[in-house]
């Protein structure tokens, strides 16, 4: 959390003796700043805390957004022509195992579209869905559609433990994953495409990639990984607005 980050906001009664760290941090930030929904879920209706209302305004450090409480849900504060692509997360990575981002989905998009492209991997680059910073392996349901050399063919798998978000570790790779409704307590959709360079970069290969994670799970975030070695390149995270 940063410097100005709370896990709180209090509520002060009558002749209490105010300590000057409480003094500074309601100085310090117009709003308060905290580190993501869930501390800022917590923040509000405890004991000695503020009982969250209506005009309740937060930041996020995660997302970098600043939110009002609308009476029912929180909302965030926008230019007035947001744009359908709003970007949530994102960074370059080197020789990693794996990358994480927590605390992107929620109720503020229903759909989210990730960018991913690696320019060295040791193997093949999956995603999982994650909530609370825990990785869900299991119950991904896969159709395949692969394009290579004038030839479609296709494969189906259930029941595996991620899927599929790069086709080949053996040469450049870029792919965009749409994720549906993934902070719905229902199931998971997802859509991949992908584009790789075959045996020379006129060589392009394809595949296609659709199913879901079948649980009934409200997830916040991914992982994506290589099963062995390290791979290199970036990712980026982009809510789309839902109007």
């Amino acid at each position: 959390m940063g410097a100005n980050a709370q896990t709180t906001v209090p509520t002060f009664v009558a002749s209490q003796v105010l300590t000057a760290d409480q003094q500074n941090q309601s100085a310090r930030t117009g709003v308060p700043v905290f580190a993501g929904t869930t501390e800022r879920d917590a923040a509000f209706g405890g004991a000695g805390e503020k009982t969250l209302a209506e005009g309740q305004l937060c930041y996020l450090e995660s997302t970098n957004v600043v939110q009002y409480y609308d009476g029912a849900a929180w909302a965030t504060v926008g230019p007035a022509t947001a744009g359908g692509f709003v970007r949530l997360a994102g960074a370059a990575f080197s020789a990693v195992t794996s990358v994480t981002a927590d605390n992107v989905f929620s109720a503020t998009y229903r759909n989210y579209q990730i960018v991913f492209d690696y320019v060295a991997a040791s193997a093949n680059p999956s995603m999982q869905l994650r909530v609370g910073g825990v990785t869900t392996t299991a119950n991904y349901n896969l159709q395949l559609l692969k394009f290579d050399n004038g030839v479609v063919s296709s494969t189906e798998l259930a029941s595996q433990s991620a899927y599929a978000i790069g086709e080949s570790s053996s040469f450049n790779c870029a792919s965009t994953a749409t994720i549906f409704r993934p902070f719905d307590a229902t199931p998971t959709m997802f859509q991949v495409f992908n584009a790789r360079t075959g045996s020379s970069y006129a060589k392009p290969i394809g595949s296609n990639i659709f199913g879901n994670q079948s649980g009934s799970t409200s997830f916040d975030g991914i992982i994506i990984s290589v099963s062995s070695g390290t791979m290199t390149g970036r990712y980026e995270i982009y809510g789309l607005a839902n109007s």
